[in-house]
Order: structure tokens, then C-alpha cells, then sequence
């Protein structure tokens, strides 16, 4: 694990790029009010840290006919190191399933799950889902319309910190 220090430029950089990933070094230049070469060499630093996970395409579900987003909780018969990991290797090869947190409350896992219809849905679950190792209950919602949906993180957070501090912050990373 190594440091990095962000500055403010950093901060505008990353803010910018989760909104535009496809922006070339001399629109977010623009943004940043440096160089494209300095782009090009902040990014090169932010991505050896870690800092930033990757690039993607995000596309539109429906427009790909997964019409279907729905939310299971899901609650396993036991709790043990081999259990969890069973599971979680299962449900890493479903496609449908988004996102798996491991969470506090009622459930043991959360997932996040896509479908083209209601019948696709409850086909995934009946033949995936409600077998996958070790789960004992499953209670799923379907999502009527997306409120909200984004990718950008805040960093207000981050700029804050560094201002109380006085110091440009450190980031401990990959």
C-alpha cells in the first residue's frame, strides 16, 4: 500500500472524470484549469494509486430489454467462513446479480438484480437464487421507478478534511 497526496486540482480532476470518463485530457483541462500534459500525468498517478477502480460504459437496462430491477435480501441457514464463501462464489457467477453486499440486520446479504421481464425474474430466482449454497430465506422487492441512480461519489468530504487540516490530503491506496 502506498500514499498518494490529492489537492484541490486532484479533487476537480476526479469529480469531473466520474461524470465524464470519456472526456479527453483537454476537456477536463478546461475543467481543471491545467494542461492536457498535466491531465495526462495526474491521471497516470491517480490510476497507479488505485485511487480509481477502472472506467466503464454505463449502459441503459432498459434500453437492453432488462426491464426488471429488483433488490433480495437473503438470509443463510448458517454463519461460517466456509458458508459465506460458497456463497459468495455462487452468486458471483450470476450474471443477473449486480451487486452483493454482505450486510448488518435481518439479512445476511443484499443483491442487486436485473431481469428483461417479471418472468425472467422469478425463473432466475426459483432455479438460481433460492439455490444458492446455504441460503435459507430469500425476500425480494421489486423496484417500481428509479428515484435515483448515480456513480459519482462525493468528495466533498475529502476537500473539507484538507481545508481543516490545512494540508493536502493523504490517500493510503492499492
Amino acid at each position: 500500500m502506498h500514499e498518494i497526496v490529492l489537492d484541490r486540482y486532484d479533487l476537480v480532476l476526479l469529480d469531473a472524470l466520474q461524470r465524464d470518463a470519456n472526456a479527453t485530457n483537454a476537456a477536463l483541462g478546461a475543467v481543471v484549469n491545467l494542461s492536457a500534459s498535466q491531465i495526462s500525468r495526474r491521471l497516470q498517478r491517480l490510476n497507479e494509486s488505485g485511487l480509481i477502480a477502472g472506467y466503464a460504459a454505463l449502459l441503459d437496462p432498459v434500453a437492453i430489454g432488462l426491464g426488471v430491477t429488483a433488490f433480495a435480501h437473503v438470509l443463510l441457514e448458517r454463519h461460517g467462513r466456509t458458508e459465506s464463501a460458497a456463497f459468495e462464489n455462487a452468486v458471483a457467477a450470476i450474471p443477473e446479480v449486480l451487486e452483493c453486499h454482505s450486510v448488518t440486520g435481518d439479512a445476511d446479504y443484499f443483491l442487486r438484480i436485473v431481469a428483461p421481464d417479471l418472468q425472467a425474474f422469478s425463473e432466475l430466482m426459483m432455479s438460481h437464487v433460492l439455490r444458492l449454497p446455504g441460503v435459507a430465506h430469500v425476500k425480494s422487492s421489486i423496484a417500481l421507478q428509479k428515484v435515483k441512480q448515480t456513480h459519482v461519489l462525493p468528495l466533498d468530504h475529502v476537500a473539507q478534511s484538507a481545508m481543516r487540516q490545512k494540508t493536502p490530503v493523504r490517500y493510503a491506496g492499492g
